[in-house]
């Protein structure tokens, strides 16, 4: 089973109906001077998560008037609940642990990753620029973590990760900059169309919402618009659209990822790649939510209800998905011992503790207890263990776990398992764009005045997500899209 599908969907009638929420297509010449503009600003930007803020505020540090709009009632999106690591070239962290690292392997990681499905070029901006975008959120008062490490999923330790829990500490500063930047943000405002000059042609001018009391207003856009509106994980009809497989299951996401501004954009002319490379990851057996657990690699191992090992915890993520959903039950436990639990982050830490009291989060002294509590067999258990702790001083791991990743052993009470299994986490297609952001058309062209950035876009990822990507892309792409709007 291949959960980031290469097939071309066919799927059409009832489901058909189901899809991604549609906008009135507009069928007519527009116009600016045919709408009551409420508002006129240089950028209007369509959600706050960590790419839409990104693009306000490097919009305004270029002296454009800008605005967000966001349709929840709280900002931040996913990039609120994220794990948080930012995978970005560091030669000074790096090179104090002795990794050799650069934009041109991260670029050949991503593009490997994702079966060479994703944008060449697109790849190369986003890794050549993801340090500066590093150094932009310092500066705009992110404080990140000394050292990095490698995540979940993440191919190679070049993630960083910030000193508060999941994107806290991106979210919070960058809202901080956008108060000093006199940036408003509005909030319980839902954008319900996007405005083009003319049918299929011109400038995207405004956009339409429906504010929170349920009233219809035009925003004008001088300079351009940002979609930063995020995917549709959170959307089992769109799922399934493209991958009837995952239409039941959960999702990590927050729920109003539902990737609503995916068909508006289309309905005045833009084009979509990659929209059935959707990627899972485990969550908690319970909720399906993030419970921490999976990173860092290096002191995880996991095992499947026969207390036995099953893959390399460090392989892509779509081959541990499949080799998960092949598990029996389908449910996993991540193992740690006392130092992987400390070597935890933040956010990770904070997510699995939280999940002791729904069960998805186990502790105990020994690892007979442990299996006790996980009802496998704890003789299993301990033959997977030691086997592994094996593999750390050998340095050969039977299921081909990367030497670099046998470094720690699991052999320190107390031990912590998490109940794992598998839940739809991020859309890895979406609006197609080039490496200015600008999205392109159905010709391969530029839609003058329109920029995304984001979970919203395709074309990075390909098939397949390499963790500690998203959250560099989204503050990357995202910066990119701002500053190139503004001078539009």
């Amino acid at each position: 089973m291949t959960i980031s599908t290469k097939r071309r969907t066919f799927l059409t009638g009832s489901l058909a109906s189901m899809a991604l929420t549609v906008a009135p297509l507009v069928t007519h010449a527009e116009g600016k001077d045919k709408f009551d503009w409420s508002k006129t600003y240089d950028v209007i930007v369509v959600g706050s998560g960590g790419a839409g803020l990104s693009a306000a505020v490097a919009a305004a540090q270029n002296k454009a008037s800008t605005v967000v709009i966001e349709k929840m009632d709280i900002i931040g999106g996913n990039t609120r609940i994220t794990g948080g690591a930012f995978n970005a070239v560091d030669p000074v962290e790096q090179e104090k642990k002795g990794i050799k690292d650069s934009v041109e392997l991260h670029a050949e990681q991503t593009l490997k990753a994702g079966d060479y499905r994703g944008n060449p070029e697109l790849v190369k901006e986003f890794t050549k620029r993801a340090p500066e975008a590093l150094q932009w959120l310092k500066d705009c008062g992110v404080v990140f973590l000394p050292g990095v490490y490698q995540v979940y999923g993440g191919l190679h330790p070049r993630a960083h990760s910030s000193n508060k829990p999941f994107g806290l500490g991106y979210i919070e500063a960058l809202e901080n900059k956008c108060k000093e930047l006199n940036v408003p943000i509005l909030l319980n405002t839902k954008v319900v169309r996007l405005i083009r000059e003319g049918n299929l042609t011109g400038r995207v001018i405004g956009v339409e919402v429906l504010t929170k009391r349920g009233k219809t207003q035009f925003l004008r856009a001088v300079k351009g618009i940002v979609i930063a509106s995020g995917g549709f994980s959170a959307n089992p009809q769109a799922r399934a659209l493209h991958d009837p497989r995952l239409y039941d299951l959960p999702t990590t996401n927050h729920k109003g990822a539902t990737g609503d501004l995916i068909s508006p954009a289309q309905d005045i002319g833009a084009e979509v790649v990659g929209m059935d490379y959707i990627q899972l990851l485990p969550g908690g057996a319970t909720t399906g939510r993030f419970i921490g657990m999976v990173s860092p690699v290096e002191s995880v191992i996991f095992v499947n209800k026969n207390g036995d090992r099953f893959v390399a915890e460090d392989n892509r993520r779509d081959v541990i998905a499949d080799a998960i959903l092949g598990s029996p039950t389908k449910v996993v436990f991540g193992i740690r011992d006392a130092d992987g639990y400390a070597a935890m982050n933040k956010g990770a830490t904070k997510a699995f503790n939280g999940a002791f009291e729904i069960g998805d989060a186990v502790k105990a002294d020994t690892l007979d207890e442990l299996a006790a509590k996980l009802q496998i067999p704890a003789e299993n258990l301990k033959k997977a263990v030691d086997t592994y702790n094996k593999a750390v001083d050998e340095k050969k791991d039977p299921f081909g776990r990367n030497p670099k990743m046998l470094i720690h052993k699991i052999e320190k009470g107390p031990f912590y398992a998490g109940r794992l299994t598998m839940a739809a986490h991020h859309t890895m297609g979406g609006l197609a764009i080039n490496p200015r952001a600008q999205v392109m058309d159905r010709h391969g062209k530029p839609i003058p005045g329109l920029y995304a950035a984001g979970e919203v876009t395709g074309g990075v990822h390909g098939t397949n997500r390499v963790g500690g990507n998203a959250v560099a892309e989204i503050f990357t792409i995202g910066k990119i899209a701002g500053e190139n709007a503004s001078k539009d």
